[in-house]
């Protein structure tokens, strides 16, 4: 089984991974065709790294997913510099593509997924919109900016909003329709060192498990958990093998592969994510009187189509954190959405009904001290709109020697017996939220994906290059440099995730944006080759 070790300079494995899947999934199978790389889940960081894999040259690549058809799922995404630089050098003109869409997303008054006010001809609409992060006074902390051009001066790129949907239909669409196949969903891993590939086992047509890690419960109604043909037996469903050369799994948090390969090892522990401590509640709209909305404009939006309410306090040089942040955007005229960031055990939320989530909201509000107009809101929410969401994370290292306050420390130790498992088996590479998911707070998972795909498209590129598909140890070279290069900053972007602060000081968030955003890709792709 997999050793992974660390050393005082870097997260390493040790092992050769080479055809060491556990022993329970492991069977013999008659040869097929063989791809040379087969990615598992057909989400924007799967589709990127087909996209990526074609442009390089490797054309025989097959995307699968289990969902029975491409639906509208998913709430908004921001992909800001670094993931924007990573799909940039994956594909230009996925980049162009996506940069078009999002651009156009804005434009049209619509932030993540909800609508803007339309400025009146009185009041005309700021060259750069702000996305304002304000106290309980509606004093503003700090605000980021939503204009592409000023991040692109900033960072040299910008950052756009998109649909998970829009995003996951761009990047579809620049692949060949045969390429992406739907209603495949993987139930079995297996390693044929005799065949030089992995075998996946896919069913069809079958129920699928509501995924409790990835949606909000609302979307979870409308997931398929039906067959199309209620008719159909267990014993009729179709069973189809697809073989590859090398397999990326890129299916989620709640990842079937990652279950797969670790349930039954030593790292059965890390085979299903871990609750983060942190949950939202959300509504999707309230309709609210001009008097309530004259408050809430005038204490809290002002000109900014969306805004974040925190209540942390500052004592010396030091944040109190109160782990409840409040996001308020403008739906319409009349209606306002909202949605409450706050730390819950796990517990608390499961089997609520909505009208117990806006009594649950109106408790952590009342006793994190919001104002009254912000209780009011919720107080009057439809309980039909109320959501809830628990938030999970695949830790990228369980340590507590790595502090936001800090830049990344190359040289800091971590107990290896804390290190989760590495982040590939054999011929089997994890990328994106089925490595390393973790909550949407600092907006880095689709964009951290990104990067994961852009560095592992290029080191499978170099394997093909060098003809190194039979040769388990230049694979498993291949996959500890990726891991070697991705460990450490996801650790650092999972720790900021979980304690960065809009009150802290503007020298950790100054260095958290050069960690982050301007890191030079060039070079890092040099690094890798």
């Amino acid at each position: 089984m997999l050793e992974t070790k660390s050393s005082p300079h870097t997260y390493t494995n040790t092992s050769t991974k080479a055809d060491t899947l556990p022993g329970s999934v492991v069977s013999p199978s008659t040869p097929q065709e063989i791809y040379d790389v087969v990615v598992v889940g057909a989400g924007p960081i799967g589709l990127a790294t087909a996209i990526g894999l074609r442009k390089r040259g490797i054309e025989n690549v097959l995307v699968v997913d289990q969902t029975r058809a491409f639906r509208e799922v998913g709430q908004g995404l921001d992909l800001l510099p670094n993931g924007l630089q990573a799909l940039k050098h994956l594909d230009p003109n996925a980049y162009e593509e996506v940069k078009k869409i999002g651009l156009g997303f804005l434009n049209s008054n619509q932030f993540n997924g909800q609508k803007t006010i339309e400025p009146t001809q009185e009041q005309p609409p700021k060259t750069s919109p702000q996305w304002a992060y304000k106290n309980l006074q509606g004093q503003i902390i700090r605000s980021i900016s939503l204009s592409f051009d000023d991040w692109f001066k900033d960072y040299g790129e910008g950052r756009v909003s998109i649909s998970w949907y829009n995003l996951q239909t761009t990047l579809r669409q620049l692949l060949p329709q045969d390429r992406v196949k739907a209603n495949h969903r993987c139930i079995n891993v297996v390693n044929e060192p005799e065949n030089g590939c992995v075998r996946i086992d896919c069913v069809a047509n079958t129920g699928i498990e509501a995924n409790p890690y990835a949606y909000w419960t609302e979307a979870q109604k409308h997931n398929d958990t039906q067959p199309q043909n209620s008719n159909v037996a267990p014993q009729e469903l179709a069973t189809k093998s697809i073989r590859a050369k090398l397999i990326v799994a890129a299916d989620g948090i709640n990842s079937t592969v990652r279950r797969l390969l670790y349930t039954d090892s030593q790292y059965h522990n890390f085979a299903r994510p871990e609750y983060s401590g942190f949950a939202a509640i959300f509504c999707r709209e309230a309709e609210i009187a001009k008097e309530l909305r004259t408050k809430l404009e005038e204490y809290f939006f002002k000109d900014s189509p969306i805004v974040t309410i925190a209540n942390d306090e500052i004592s010396g040089n030091s944040v109190c954190i109160n782990n409840i942040r409040m996001i308020l955007f403008n739906r319409s005229t009349t209606q306002l959405g909202y949605t409450i960031h706050l730390a819950l055990p796990l517990d608390s939320l499961q089997g609520k009904s909505e009208s117990s989530l806006i009594d649950l909201a109106l408790q952590e509000l009342e006793k994190a001290g919001f104002p009254d107009a912000l209780k009011q809101l919720v107080r009057i929410s439809p309980p039909a709109k109320m959501q809830q969401r628990p938030y999970y994370i695949h830790h990228a290292t369980i340590s507590d020697s790595l502090q936001v306050s800090n830049p990344i420390d190359l040289n800091t130790e971590a107990d290896p017996a804390k290190i989760p498992p590495a982040w590939s088996v054999g011929r089997i590479v994890l990328v994106g939220d089925a490595a390393h998911g973790m909550p949407p707070f600092m907006a880095q998972g689709a964009n951290q994906g990104f990067e994961d795909a852009l560095v592992v498209t290029t080191l499978i590129a170099k394997i093909a290059e060098e003809n190194n598909w039979d040769d388990p140890q230049a694979i498993a070279k291949a996959f500890d440099k990726y891991e070697c290069l991705r460990h450490p900053l996801m650790a650092y972007v999972q720790q900021a995730t979980l304690k960065l602060s809009p009150y802290s000081s503007d020298k950790v968030w100054q260095e958290y944006a050069q960690q982050v955003y301007r890191r030079n890709f060039d070079q890092l792709i040099e690094g890798l080759l």
